[in-house]
């Protein structure tokens, strides 16, 4: 185990001891995992080195991208210095995922400070606000006794990489370098030990996550705010009225607020276009947000948008493909056992190709006709996100894995199945009976 790991496993561990356990959560670290992640980090290893060795030559990738999976079979370092924090493989697409920030450090630590605001952060409030711990990262004895209303602890989690989808560099007790990666928004815990601690679930979406209420809470508020054009109580305003799992991917192009809810990125091997709007393959919407939403020193052009951003050394492009290749990989999770009336979901299926006409458009093995694109008004949806798109119309969306992220739609008006049957029941007009509006909303449960 290297040196920086052993002593934020030991900052924990003091941390636990010095203020007891008398008020502290009951975290069971013993409960089924079995639909989250293995716990085989395959994140690159850290290595330790004196602080001559720790400093970049110039043009060398340090701070952007960079990771520190753990080598749990080293035997340590006597040499002191911070760890040298190897990149990701650029076929490794599980650690681009994970941990790869693609150097977007140049906006969340040098414009929205948002090292300022973790420094003093308990974990308590990092969990208020939606972000999760992965337990596998921290020895469960040690995350047991841990106290999760000390910054202290922020710091030794973040030393472990055990904030899911923030990387910070952590000094002498400060933190001087903070990014995010897919993670943040794409990945959740299983809860295993306590509410959102637990094991990784990469590829469902985090619906506890408030990204606009963190952004509006950041020291550098105010200079993103100018950068927009905008005062900073403005920013503010739209930021705060997002909510939990909700984020405005073109707010900072077109200065609208209307968050769509963050989507799954399982289930999409056999999806030609991903996003709500059908703009693009995976890698133009990953290309896209990284580089225009999470800050990263990477290369986005697209005319029709008037959007061209390049950088250089370009720290994007060249994972785009792994990244991808990862996301393929992750399948929708199967509903669990007895969640739902399989009778009834038999039933629902006749209806689902039959008289419901739902499989006209959620087709094929993935449910939907993509790339084909509908209009609004053809499936009465709201058309502020699509027109606000390229395309101006709407991919039907997938439904494998559908049971485990309500709401509902691109912008979250169905709060449940019975709510999405009876939108399209009465969009159509069907004239569905109440027992087949059920029994079609436990066969999407099913899927």
């Amino acid at each position: 185990m290297n040196r920086t790991r052993s002593s934020a496993i030991l900052a924990l561990a003091v941390l636990g001891l010095a203020c007891g356990d008398d008020d502290e959560p009951d975290l069971d670290d013993g409960a089924d995992d079995s639909t989250a992640d293995d716990g085989d980090d395959d994140g690159p290893s850290t290595v330790t080195a004196d602080a001559t060795t720790a400093t970049s030559a110039p043009g060398t990738e340090t701070g952007d991208g960079m990771t520190t999976g753990v080598d749990e079979t080293s035997g340590g370092s006597t040499t002191g210095g911070p760890p040298v924090r190897e990149p990701c493989d650029i076929e490794d697409g599980r650690c681009i995922f994970r941990y790869d920030t693609f150097g977007d450090e140049q906006l969340w630590t040098d414009v929205l400070r948002l090292h300022e605001l973790v420094q003093g952060l308990p974990p308590t409030m990092a969990l208020g606000v939606g972000l999760k711990v992965d337990a596998d990262a921290v020895p469960a004895d040690v995350l047991a006794s841990a106290d999760l209303e000390d910054p202290a602890t922020t710091l030794a989690l973040l030393e472990l990489d055990a904030v899911v989808g923030v990387m910070a560099e952590v000094e002498d007790g400060t933190i001087t370098r903070i990014g995010i990666t897919c993670a943040l928004c794409h990945s959740t815990v299983d809860d295993s030990v306590a509410p959102g601690i637990g094991a990784r679930l990469d590829g469902w979406p985090n619906r506890d996550l408030d990204p606009g209420a963190i952004i509006a809470l950041t020291p550098g508020l105010s200079t993103y705010a100018e950068s927009l054009g905008v005062d900073a109580a403005t920013a503010a305003a739209a930021l705060t009225s997002w909510g939990p799992g909700r984020y405005d991917a073109r707010f900072n192009q077109d200065l609208m607020s209307a968050p769509v809810l963050i989507p799954p990125a399982y289930g999409l091997a056999e999806v030609e276009l991903e996003a709500y709007t059908g703009e693009g393959p995976i890698s133009y919407w990953n290309a896209y947000v990284a580089v225009t939403q999470m800050g990263a020193q990477g290369n986005f052009s697209d005319a029709e948008l008037g959007i061209d951003i390049m950088h250089d050394p370009d720290l994007l492009t060249s994972k785009l493909p792994a990244l991808r290749d990862y996301q393929f990989s992750i399948a929708a999770p199967p509903p669990p056992d007895g969640s739902f009336d399989a009778e009834a979901a038999a039933r629902g299926q006749l209806l689902f190709a039959g008289v419901a006409q739902c499989s006209t458009c959620h087709s094929g093995p993935a449910f939907t006709d993509a790339p084909t694109l509908h209009a609004p008004e053809e499936v009465g949806m709201d058309p502020t996100e699509a027109a606000r798109s390229k395309t101006g119309l709407y991919r039907t969306t997938p439904l494998r894995g559908a049971w485990q992220h309500p709401p509902y739609f691109h912008d979250g008006s169905a709060a449940t199945f019975a709510d999405v049957v009876a939108h399209y029941d009465a969009l159509f007009e069907l004239g569905l009976t109440e027992g087949e509006r059920a029994d079609l909303a436990a066969y999407l449960a099913s899927l």
